[in-house]
Order: C-alpha cells, then structure tokens, then sequence
C-alpha cells in the first residue's frame, strides 16, 4: 500500500529553495524513493527513507522556482507520480470567518470568478471535516490542487486570493500555491492539540469551561441538537438572502430588524467543530508536516469576548504551528481586526484590547507581522465584503518581510512629555484625512482619559488635552467601532492604533 498525502498529487506546489518534505502513507517495512524531474525529464533530485511504521517522510533538497516537473514516489512495487508540478511559494491561509469567505461572496468576487485565468495561482483547501472517521477519510483521499481558472475557484478564500494575486503581479515568474486551513467561528484554541493547551494557564482554562459545557452528552445527543440548530440557523440565512434581494444595499441593522438577531448557538459536544483542539487534529494535521514559506492568519473574532490574554494563545499558536511544521523562524502574517461593534451589545473596548493583544505578539515574536485595518469593517456585520484591502495589504506586509520592500502601515514608537504636551514619535510620517485628527485620548498619572488635540509635524504628534498639565499616557482609536479615522501614512495606510 503506497498513499501519498494529497498534497502531492498533479498540479501540487511545491516550496522553494527549502527542503521539500514529500509525506503519506505506505505498507510497514517498506522503504520509499522519491524523484523530481524538470519539465524535460531531467532528474533533479532523489532521496530515499525507510516508512516508520505506515508513514513515510522524504525529504528533497531546495529547488528554484519552475513549472512543468513530474513527482515520482516508489515503494516496492507500487508507484505514484503527480504531474505539471510547481515549486514557488506555498502558504497557509488559517483562521475562522473572515479568512475563509469565499470570493463567490466577496466585493468583486464575482467579476473575477468569470475572467481570471492564471495556471500559476493555486490552491488546495483542506477539507473541512470536525470528527475523524470515514467521512473525515475519504474527504482528505479526494481533496486535490486546483488552479486558476474562468469560472472556477469561487469557494477558495477572498482574502488568500487577493493575496496571492498581488504576489503574482510582484513575481510573475514565481508560481503561488495556496493551502486553505480555516472554520468560521473557531476560538483559536479549535488549532491547537489538547497536550499544548493544557500545558498553558489560559488553554487549560478553555479545555476546563468546555469540558464542563459536554460534561456526559454523547455523539448521539449533539447530532440531535447539531441538527436543529442547524434547522433554526439555515431558516434565519434563507431569511437574510431574501430581505438583501429585495432591499439591495440594506445594512445590517436593518437587516436584523427585519430578520431578528442571527440564532448563532452552536451547540457544544464532542462532534462540534468549536471545541478546543477539535481542528488541530482533523485539518491541520492532514498537512504536516509540508514546507511553507508563510503563514497567513485571521482570526481573534470568537475570542475577543473570551479572554484578557488573546496575545499569550496567539505566541502559543505560533511556537506550536512553527514546531509542527519544522521551521523555528517561519514567517507568521496576520490581520489585526477592523472596526466592528455589536449594535446590541454598544461599545465595550473587547475589540480595542483584542487589537493591542495582536501588536504586542507582532512586537515581541520574531518573524512575525500584523497589517492594519482601522479604516475597514462594517458597523453591525462582522463579516465585511471588502477584502481586497486585506489581501492585497498582507501581500505588501509579505513583500517588506521576504521580499525586498513592501507597504506598511506606521505605527507609534515612544512617547515624551514636555509640560502639558505629549509627543508621540511615529515609524513613518502621517498625514490628516479630513477637517481634524480624531479619536486620540491622553491620560495623567491618575489613568483618567480625556479627548486630545493633536498637530502633526511629520513622524511626530503633538497632544494636548483640556485640564491635563502633566500627561504620561496616549491612546488612539480605543474603540471597537468608528468610522472617524482620518490618520494615514504618506502610502495610504491607516496609522495602527496604540495604547502606550
């Protein structure tokens, strides 16, 4: 018995100038040859490794980019091959949500879908299947490489195809493949394996609220609730379909005026795909351990009601996706989240202290970077349709990082106080949008917040408020929601928000 992961199958991509970890499956006792040959049958590369147990691991030397090379994998007398190979780039695009809305459902998603053609682009998408077992199975067996192509590849995520579109354009020679890894809805501890979790204060916490949530429910008992809740949540999205068809442009608190609150209440159990550490063993260990030259992640939603230490989980997740995939210094891009707010909820600063969270990993974990969205989301809907900006942004933020230069937002860097001024020190010179510069605040040393004006004088900002003679705080846009952002650096990018 010889399976290949169906990482490598025809059409794979393969990673460049790093070694090419070649995986699956095989009979105990056999030994398995892997051969890479260029697209006019030359070898390139071959290596040989003995299974341990029913897996195989070949490891290949780096390659440069090319297109057009054939996999060849043997073990005794079975034989796989995968052809119109590709070594280029290969990232993993993770997280929940709005990472995984599909460009069918994105702005311009549709226009693209029927034009786009670039056999260069492509993308495996990990099935997204909760409980192992024989649906899990032949899920994973079928799951295959598919390019871009007219009228194909609506489902790949918005997000990860404007990124990969933008890497395309910067490097038309360089082939882009794209592994989709994403659940909408899933805290962050759904990716990590349970050891990692309960080894860490805050993990253990998530496990032990959990736990206490299923505590006796069988699979037979979540099935039933699954089911109606499904019943109930379908119901409410055929509602919405139909009151946007007739109401084109209505926004979201309309909607829910007209449709009510959308009924999400998953019900917890041992099927759920929301249980901590669920995912990390049914999705992202399909894929290990393959060579990645990034990771791409957007998440933080599910959490930021959850917990006060989002920034420890996400360290957490970083060392433990960087362990499974066996590269210490492999680079981690994520999307810090956008404006949004809750219209029932009003504003409770969740998502203010989630934004500070995502920095402070950014500031402190190598190889790591954030882009900024404060000037993107929607009011009342957590999953807005402009994710361009959020592609297209991590693709500079991958350019400035791997790739010689790329477009950053400017981001506050030290504070000083001179009498009743605070001055703030920028990374980049920012300019006003707009009559005035909003949403900055200062402090005293009694914590107490007051409106600040503010003069820009290039990387710097000038702050004064009313009534403080001594201030030693700053914050800007510590809100979840506003739509009064008007500092940008001199490349278009919103100024990061910043508590310091």
């Amino acid at each position: 018995m010889l399976k290949p992961a169906s990482l490598f199958t025809d059409g794979a991509v393969l990673c460049r100038r790093k070694e090419i970890r070649v995986f699956g499956e095989v009979s105990e006792g056999l030994t398995v040859t892997v051969r890479l040959f260029d697209r006019d049958g030359s070898l390139l590369a071959e290596t040989s490794a003995p299974a341990e147990g029913r897996c195989f691991l070949v490891t290949l030397p780096p390659q440069e980019a090319q297109t057009g090379c054939r996999l060849v994998i043997r073990a005794g007398k079975e034989q796989a091959e995968a052809n119109n190979v590709a070594v280029g780039e290969v990232f993993l695009a993770g997280g929940q949500s709005n990472m995984e809305v599909e460009l069918r459902n994105a702005d311009e998603g549709p226009d693209i879908i029927r034009q786009y053609d670039d056999p260069l682009l492509r993308f495996f998408n990990v099935p997204k299947i909760a409980v192992k077992g024989p649906e899990h199975r032949k899920a994973n067996d079928a799951a295959r490489w598919q390019a871009v192509s007219p009228g194909c590849g609506g489902v790949n995520s918005a997000v990860a195809y404007f990124f990969a579109a933008r890497l395309r354009k910067r490097m038309p020679d360089i082939p882009v493949g794209i592994i989709g890894c994403y659940w909408g809805g899933t805290s962050i501890t759904c990716w990590m394996d349970e050891d990692t979790l309960r080894a860490d204060p805050e993990g253990l916490r998530y496990l032990e609220e959990y736990e206490a949530l299923t505590a006796g429910k069988s699979m037979e008992t979540w099935l039933e609730e699954e089911s109606r809740f499904q019943e109930t949540f379908g119901a409410w999205c055929t509602a919405v379909d139909r009151y946007k068809q007739s109401h084109p442009g209505a926004p979201w608190p309309e909607i829910n005026d007209a449709c009510g609150a959308a009924p999400w209440n998953p019900p917890p159990g041992p099927g759920s795909p929301y249980r901590p550490a669920g995912l990390a063993e049914t999705m992202v260990r399909e894929v290990l351990p393959v060579t990645l030259s990034g990771i791409l992640f957007y998440q933080g939603e599910e959490d930021a009601g959850k917990t006060d230490h989002y920034d420890q989980l996400l360290a957490l997740l970083i060392r433990t996706w960087r362990s499974w995939f066996r590269d210490a210094e492999l680079p981690f891009l994520f999307v810090q989240l956008p404006m949004w707010a809750d219209p029932a909820a009003g504003e409770t600063f969740r998502w203010a202290m989630l934004r500070k969270a995502q920095a402070a990993v950014r500031d402190s974990v190598p190889d790591t970077g954030m882009i900024c969205l404060l000037d993107q989301g929607e009011y009342g809907n957590i999953h807005p349709a402009a994710k361009r900006p959020v592609g297209e942004r991590l693709a500079e933020l991958a350019g400035a990082m791997l790739y010689g230069g790329g477009e950053v937002s400017p981001r506050a860097e030290g504070i000083r106080t001179e009498g009743d001024t605070l001055i703030v020190s920028l990374t980049a010179p920012v300019r006003v949008r707009g009559e005035k510069a909003y949403l900055l605040e200062l402090a005293d040393e009694t914590g107490a917040w007051a409106p600040a004006e503010a003069e820009v004088r290039e990387n710097r900002l000038f702050l004064r408020a009313d009534g403080l003679v001594h201030p030693v705080h700053a914050r800007y846009a510590w809100t979840d929601y506003s739509d009064r952002i008007s500092l940008f650096g001199t490349n278009g990018l919103p100024l990061e928000p910043f508590d310091i």
